[in-house]
Order: C-alpha cells, then sequence, then structure tokens
C-alpha cells in the first residue's frame, strides 16, 4: 500500500506510479490511497493498480490512514517522500504491533537551506524521531543515504536504491514550443524550485534571442508572471503548464536548468542527460555532484551567486558547445530491488 494526496504532477508521485507498475508487472497487489486522483499523472496509473480515494487533495485526510490498514491489512506500506512521513508517524502509533513494515523514501533534502535556526532544530529533532516509525528507508545516492542514515540515527536501515527512469510516453503531446533557441526549466512553480533566479538571469545573457520555458504548475505562477511583465520579458518566457511528457522537449531544449534551493536527487537532471541535453544546476542537494561526474555533462554552481549562473548557462549556449553523449539513467532495475527489500522486511 502507498499514498498520495492527489496526482497533480509532483515527482514524487510519479516515481511512486512507476514503481508500482514495476510491482505489478512482477505479481504484486499494489493499492494506491489518494485524497484524490485529479490531475496529469492519472493518465500514468499503471494498469492493475487499485485505488481508495478520500475524496479531498489534502494530506489531513491521508491521516485516516490507520483505519484503512485495520480494514484492508496490506503486508507493508511504502512512503514515497519526506512529505508523507508524517502520516507514516501517525500509522504507527495508532496501530502499534498490529502496523504492518513501513519503508519511506528519502526523497528531498533533509537539511535545507530555507529553514531558520529554529525551524532547523526543530527539523533535525523530527528527523531523529524517523527511527522510531520506520523500519527501513530508501535513498537514491550513497552520498544521500550516508547523509540520511546520519540525521535519522539509522545506520544500516537507509538502502540505496535510485528512482525508475522516466520512458517516452507514445502519443504524448508537446507543450508549445519558441520557435528558436531556448533554455528549459521542468519542475513545480514552487518557492523551493527558485525559478525567479533563472527569470532574472535571462536577459543578462549576450544572445537576446534566446527564450527562456519552463514546464510545471504551481502556487508560483503569479509572483513568476509578475516578475516576466516587470523585466518586460513575457515575449521571451513561456510557462505553458505541465506536459505529460518532458523527454522530447528536453530533447530540443540547448540546455537544461534547475535552480533550486534545495533537492534530494533530481531526476530531471537524468533525463536531460539521457537524451543528450546538458544541464546547469545550483549546488542544491549532495547528488548533484554524483550526477555531474564529468565537466562534459553540465555546471554546478553555487546557490545564491546569479554571475556563476550566468556564466554556465553562456558556456553551453555558445555555437561551438559540444552536447554531452547521452547517459543510460539508473534505476532500470529499482522495482526489483525495492521488491527484494520488501520480501525481507515482510519475512
Amino acid at each position: 500500500m502507498t499514498v498520495a494526496t492527489d496526482l497533480k504532477g509532483g515527482g514524487v508521485e510519479r516515481a511512486a506510479l512507476r514503481l508500482a507498475a514495476g510491482w505489478i508487472a512482477a505479481g504484486r497487489r499494489v493499492t494506491l490511497v489518494a485524497g484524490s486522483l485529479d490531475g496529469p499523472l492519472a493518465t500514468e496509473l499503471p494498469d492493475g493498480i487499485e485505488t481508495l480515494v478520500l475524496g479531498r487533495a489534502s494530506i489531513r485526510r491521508l491521516f485516516e490512514l490507520p483505519r484503512i490498514v485495520r480494514r484492508l491489512a496490506p503486508d507493508l506500506l511504502f512512503i514515497p517522500g519526506n512529505h508523507y512521513t508524517s502520516v507514516a508517524a501517525w500509522t504507527r502509533l495508532r496501530l502499534g504491533r498490529r502496523c504492518p513494515p513501513i519503508v519511506g523514501k528519502v526523497s528531498n533534502a533533509p537539511v535545507r537551506v530555507d529553514h531558520g535556526a529554529l525551524v532547523a532544530a526543530g527539523h533535525r529533532a523530527w528527523l531523529d524521531l524517523h527511527r522510531r516509525f520506520l523500519d527501513r528507508a530508501v535513498a537514491m545516492t550513497d552520498a544521500t543515504a550516508r547523509q540520511s542514515e546520519e540525521l535519522m540515527a539509522m545506520p544500516g536501515r537507509v538502502a540505496v536504491i535510485p528512482n525508475p527512469p522516466a520512458r517516452a510516453i507514445a502519443g504524448a503531446p508537446l507543450p508549445p514550443l519558441p520557435s528558436g533557441r531556448f533554455v528549459l526549466g521542468v519542475g513545480r512553480l514552487v518557492p523551493q524550485k527558485r525559478w525567479d533566479r533563472l527569470i532574472a538571469a535571462l536577459p543578462r545573457l549576450s544572445d537576446p534571442t534566446v527564450s527562456l520555458l519552463i514546464l510545471g504548475e504551481g502556487e508560483r505562477r503569479a509572483e513568476l508572471e509578475a516578475q516576466l511583465a516587470a523585466l518586460g520579458l513575457q515575449n521571451r518566457v513561456f510557462l505553458p503548464g505541465n506536459a505529460a511528457d518532458p523527454l522530447p522537449v528536453m530533447a530540443r531544449a540547448e540546455v537544461m536548468a534547475l535552480v533550486s534551493d534545495f533537492e534530494g536527487v533530481p531526476g530531471v537532471l537524468h533525463e536531460a542527460l539521457s537524451v543528450g541535453t546538458p544541464v546547469v544546476a545550483t549546488r542544491s542537494t549532495l547528488a548533484i555532484d554524483e550526477i555531474l561526474t564529468d565537466p562534459a555533462l553540465g555546471t554546478a554552481v553555487p546557490l545564491d551567486d546569479p554571475d556563476a549562473l550566468v556564466a554556465a548557462l553562456e558556456t553551453w549556449l555558445r555555437s561551438d558547445a559540444i552536447r554531452p553523449t547521452a547517459v543510460p539513467p539508473p534505476g532500470t532495475d529499482s522495482a526489483v530491488r525495492y521488491l527484494q527489500l520488501f520480501d525481507q522486511l515482510v519475512g
């Protein structure tokens, strides 16, 4: 059994659906408990998945999970990301020894730069509690696993399993694309992603014909649109919303940029590199250096260094820039590796 607030397009939920498809293909029964099944990811629900819809897209509705677990008696609970671990804690508290094993995935940075001292201390205390309600955690790279083991005090209980790779979706419509060269961003329009940084960099580029396309939707749309108006960039920056399959767009971009304050292991970087598109990324996670293992793949820049961001973009926008050779993404066997972990715990 796994959970989701809704299917509006987050990377956590998309990865969970890919894993569920692999588990079903391996003959396992998978139940998704969701506040709502509304959203673009509804088209990616795998055949054979069982769903239980609570009627409202709210994390609070998922706190009904203990009652559902009592009734359906799943063998194991998979918590697909940091956002949902409070639901895991509540379920363990309510069910005690009757609770099935719980595996939680570390989907976002355990240490966040947007936290002040007081919030950071509270978050650190919360992470330390995870060892009490998670049987195992899963991180996506070695570095994030080591960090998670330390912060959650779970030595030997954090497995390393990457997310399953994105697959091309046959017949998926392309969003409207700029007519010329463009920089691409892919991700929700939320504070964490800091798309304002990328928008601010655009008028500083030496080529005024380069456009910016950001695929995603979220609460910051109005603020970003106001920024575009203030900078006079409405004709160079495009926000078409979510894309069912961003891979063909990535392949057409000159460079893909991720300028977040914090991340877990950003799958969009693997996706861009899998189609031979270079990336520029802020050092938002320890995993950046694990992904950009060669300067030929892209450039990592400090979080708050506008000059470094512009310089990195200019490097990959040069006419003589050499695009990287496509890098096969990790995780082709991730669904199987998760099942091996699950079977050990259930056994």
